[in-house]
């Protein structure tokens, strides 16, 4: 149902024009490269074919602005897995918004969602904090309002996918566990 080969058109169909930006399938990690002498666009590479990376690669894209968007990685630092407390502290504060967006993203798509602490050998920090965080921040987007890009690839996504538009709340559920 969910194959990387329909988001690959959704995408480049919506921003390629406008932006020169297309969706690509890697073969690793995944990594945005701005458009360069190699290559006349900018290319969004999700890693390994996962339609989960896809989804969380196009999140941090409608996330960065058009500055970072001329930048690799969109100049972001990036600290593999074995993160220590601090660095992963730190990992997670800049991935609270991109993982709200791709839960919506998930959620217009009819695609489970997980999120990602991505430190799978490293210091492990409270991911029920992490998701309460990125689940707060889901619902200030949601009240609020996404910016343009973001909205036109949930519509387009939702239409797909014949799932429930405009997105609603009560479609976003995450139970908080007692302790905290």
């Amino acid at each position: 149902m969910h194959n990387t080969c329909d988001l690959i058109d959704i995408f480049n169909q919506q921003f390629f024009a406008d932006h020169n930006t297309r969706l690509v399938k890697g073969n690793d990690e995944p990594i945005y490269q701005p458009a360069n002498a190699d290559c006349a666009y900018h290319q969004v590479v999700f890693a390994h074919g996962f339609y989960a990376s896809a989804l969380h690669e196009i999140a941090h894209w409608l996330v960065a602005g058009k500055r970072r968007r001329a930048l690799e990685d969109y100049g972001y630092w990036y600290c593999p897995d074995g993160r220590d407390k601090a660095k992963q502290h730190e990992f997670e504060a800049v991935e609270v918004k991109p993982q709200a967006i791709e839960w919506a993203l998930s959620v217009a798509a009819g695609f489970d969602f997980n999120v990602s602490i991505d430190n799978l050998n490293g210091e492990q920090t409270c991911r029920f904090n992490f998701q309460k965080r990125v689940y707060e921040q889901l619902m200030q987007l949601l009240e609020n309002g996404f910016n343009q890009r973001t909205t036109q690839l949930l519509r387009a996504l939702s239409e797909l996918y014949n799932t429930p538009w405009p997105l609603s709340k009560t479609q976003f559920i995450w139970h908080c566990p007692k302790e905290l």
